[in-house]
């Protein structure tokens, strides 16, 4: 199989991202790479496929981007770590129920190396401490491949959850890392948790990228 790339990709415009998750999808070949893509986005509500208008209470200034991922509508804004899984399912013989999987246990374990006690609920995907929500999954399927992913709050400005129902659901209490370890960096949770789903997908052929160019970097 082939190596597995992740990447480092800072801060990054969410429309532009979504039509290269797209591109990659609809161009990727039986040896392409699968790949991981960890970034930020700017500030930005996207709205699922099963998203119901009523749900966006009051958006503001902030921009609404209808997509093609599963669930309802969420948020996104600098200091909230976003990885995209651009993933085989087919060739893996993963469906997509065992890859919520990794992704939530994944996230489960990285909260844990932090001392931050958290699990995922069966009937709501996503990852809660307590009753609040600290992570958010979305994915689509095409071609037998996975793209969209998952969103972790980590440090971030918090009041526009409250500009709609997340995930579909009135009064949900929403929280971030920063809320339980005030010391962990993005930058350090994003590592933690690249790693925590390179090992839940099985892989030990990994190269690690910074930015979009074909070089092999170094996180460190």
């Amino acid at each position: 199989m082939p190596d597995l790339i992740v990447r480092s990709l800072g801060q990054q415009p969410y429309l532009e991202t979504w039509e290269a998750m797209k591109s990659f999808t609809a161009e990727r070949g039986d040896d392409s790479n699968d790949e991981l893509w960890c970034l930020e986005h700017p500030r930005v509500y996207t709205q699922g496929q099963a998203g119901k208008a009523e749900h966006i209470l009051a958006p503001g200034d902030i921009p609404v981007i209808q997509v093609d991922r599963g669930g309802q509508v969420t948020y996104h804004g600098p200091g909230q770590l976003v990885i995209y899984l651009m993933i085989g399912l087919t060739r893996r013989k993963i469906g997509v129920r065992g890859l919520v999987d990794i992704i939530e246990q994944g996230i489960v374990r990285t909260l844990a190396e932090l001392d931050i006690v958290a699990k995922p609920r069966s009937d709501a995907p996503g990852v809660y401490v307590g009753d609040a929500k600290i992570a958010s999954l979305g994915l689509r399927v095409r071609r037998g491949c996975s793209f969209h992913g998952l969103a972790l709050n980590v440090d971030m400005d918090m009041e526009p959850f409250r500009r709609i129902n997340p995930c579909g659901y009135s009064g949900l209490a929403m929280c971030q890392t920063s809320d339980f370890a005030a010391s962990a960096s993005i930058d350090d949770i994003e590592q933690r948790l690249a790693a925590q789903l390179v090992a839940g997908l099985g892989d030990t052929a990994v190269s690690y990228r910074k930015g979009w160019e074909d070089q092999a970097g170094s996180w460190d």
